[in-house]
């Protein structure tokens, strides 16, 4: 086989319900840490708009705050507030400009929030140097170096945090935002629920399999009936805590057919992140497993990440069904041109043509 035929399918269109990628390579989520009060600044205009120029199908703004007290850090992208909603549409009218579309993460940091930046060190900040009180299904630390023993929701509690991801959301909207994500993974606050290992509650958000997925699930359905149906709407999960007795890759295929039947179109599958010492295999393409597995057994589009950097290794996924969209992080920050590169690789550079600004260059 050729490569202009196996790279056909890296490049070939992706379409979920109006929206249409013109590749299936996307930007992952990725924290910049440089929002003031939540807010987006040229940073993050150059940041995502230059891997739209770069070619990508779909840039996923990062992980951005549905309240102050869900903030990683103090630096965190937030939209809690209508103040966060033209700076974002600035960004957004930009990668529409140039061929991507627009989509974004919208996160609650639970016990990991109130850290430093990670170039302060990324610990816990004291509440009296700038710090605040951080919340979660169960008063447990998660550990070194964020030992700050979280408060407990109360039910009331909770159904104001879900309260604040429909705010958020159609916020988003006005954004001119086109994809949607729900961040359920990497030990924030719905990935706390759903682990026994930072679940430890014995009401009806606790305990039992049913118990812990409801949070994720009346979320979920919150934020469902506020987000247009013909807009894709995606979460991600982490497939698995890493440990034993932890949240695992069965729960998680299930899970992703319970969010299916709430109307969500793709499952983003990452891992980890929510046990301190968690021991993680890392290598090329170590979580394409978790999005194969549970686009196979629960019948629902996903997206794959972690450590894919070869144009050949992200088209075979695509060609062999493994998932339907590859979405690269740290590559991106290296190469914000892998999109083109990668076209050029594998003889698909009709399929992604430059902008006329660069096209003397391609």
């Amino acid at each position: 086989m050729s490569n202009s035929n196996i790279a056909a399918h890296l490049f070939q269109p992706l379409t979920i319900k109006s929206v249409t990628l013109r590749n299936r390579i996307g930007v992952s989520p990725m924290c910049e840490y440089s929002s003031e009060d939540g807010v987006a600044t040229d940073w993050h205009l150059v940041h995502l708009g230059s891997r739209a120029v770069g070619g990508a199908g779909l840039v996923i703004a990062e992980a951005t705050a549905v309240s102050p007290e869900g903030r990683i850090t103090p630096g965190d992208a937030g939209i809690w507030a209508d103040k966060h909603i033209e700076p974002i549409a600035r960004i957004n009218r930009f990668i529409k400009q140039h061929g991507a579309v627009p989509g974004i993460q919208l996160a609650h940091a639970g016990r990991k929030a109130s850290a430093q930046l990670p170039w302060q060190g990324g610990a816990h900040l004291a509440d009296d140097n700038g710090g605040w009180q951080t919340l979660a299904p169960s008063a447990v630390a998660f550990g070194d170096p964020l030992n700050k023993i979280p408060r407990t929701l109360t039910e009331t509690e909770i159904l104001q945090v879900q309260n604040n991801f429909v705010a958020a959301a159609k916020r988003a909207l006005a954004t001119g935002i086109e994809w949607l994500e729900l961040h359920f993974a990497h030990g924030y606050l719905a990935h706390e629920f759903l682990s026994p290992i930072s679940n430890q509650r014995t009401d009806k958000y606790g305990g039992t399999f049913e118990n812990r997925i409801r949070f994720a699930l009346e979320t979920t359905h919150a934020v469902r009936a506020v987000w247009p149906d013909k807009l894709p709407f995606t979460v991600r999960i982490s497939a698995t805590d890493w440990i034993d007795g932890g949240w695992d890759l069965n729960q998680s295929i299930e899970l992703a057919r319970r969010l299916k039947t709430e109307g969500v179109d793709l499952i983003d599958c990452s891992s980890g992140g929510n046990v301190a010492l968690a021991k993680i295999p890392v290598g090329a393409g170590y979580q394409i497993e978790f999005a194969e597995k549970i686009r196979r057994e629960a019948g629902i589009s996903t997206a794959t990440v972690g450590m894919i950097t070869e144009p050949t290794h992200a088209d075979e996924i695509i060609r062999n069904g493994r998932a339907d969209l590859v979405l690269l992080a740290r590559e991106f920050l290296r190469e914000p041109y892998w999109p083109r590169i990668a076209a050029e690789k594998l003889g698909q550079k009709d399929k992604l043509p430059p902008p006329n600004q660069y096209a003397r260059a391609w």
